[in-house]
């Protein structure tokens, strides 16, 4: 089964960093694409895609950095210069078509794949 935990969240002042971190498991962590949303709405913040490309919603471009890690089946999200209007759970997530193992075989997962989510709080 897919597994995705997030980490890193905190509290921090606005003008604050934070990295938030994604382990992935139970599936090719290379076989389908991934993102960061945030909210109860969860508002897609940024994704990177399996050819690394990478998109950012306007309220974090230049701010917000996605990068993943496959040797450590990781997916990051560098704040830098958070704003107040930054305050939510963030969630990672993993798009449909990610194969994981199953009675011998690969097969590909059909419903995206959500973490637990980590929280972020920024003071002014």
């Amino acid at each position: 089964q897919v597994q995705l935990v997030e980490s890193g969240g905190g509290s921090v002042q606005a003008g604050g960093s934070l990295k938030l971190s994604c382990r992935g498991s139970g599936y090719i962590f290379s076989s389908c694409g991934m993102g960061w949303y945030r909210g109860k709405e969860r508002e897609l913040i940024s994704s990177i895609n399996v050819d690394g490309i990478t998109a950012y919603a306007d309220s974090v471009k230049g701010r917000f950095t996605i990068s993943q890690d496959h040797g450590r089946n990781t997916l990051a999200l560098q704040m830098n210069s958070l704003k107040t209007e930054d305050t939510a759970v963030y969630y990672c997530a993993a798009d449909v078509g990610c194969l994981y193992p199953s009675g011998g075989d690969y097969v590909r997962t059909t419903s995206k794949s959500w973490g637990q989510g980590t929280r972020v709080t920024v003071s002014s």
